[in-house]
């Protein structure tokens, strides 16, 4: 895991967000400075949405409109904050953190 100091990321380790374009929800487990992803996968990005790379980009325990769990890399640009009070239920969730402050997943001192 890469440490990114709260200045260059907008969302925590642990906050809750949601896609603004495809709306899954999803919390936060990682944090990369700047895309660190394949070039393959950023390729396969439709070029009209494609995002720029010199931003944040997200890890996400996430899930879809059908609550199924999944892994999601998303950059800054496509995420805005949750409202719902939902929990997010993925099973990386109990592995990573150990509850929820004021609607912030607390991330455990060393995963299980």
């Amino acid at each position: 895991m890469i440490e990114i100091s709260e200045n260059e990321a907008k969302f925590p380790i642990g906050k809750v967000v949601r896609h603004k374009r495809f709306g899954f929800r999803g919390v936060i487990f990682d944090v990369d400075p700047e895309f660190a992803n394949t070039e393959e996968w950023y390729e396969s990005i439709p070029a009209d949405v494609r995002p720029r790379k010199d931003q944040p980009f997200y890890h996400l325990f996430a899930e879809n409109h059908d609550k199924s769990p999944y892994i999601a890399y998303v950059s800054e640009q496509n995420l805005e904050p949750e409202e719902s009070a939902d929990p997010i239920r993925h099973p990386g969730v109990e592995e990573y953190f150990d509850g929820v402050e004021d609607g912030v997943y607390q991330p455990r001192s060393k995963p299980n």
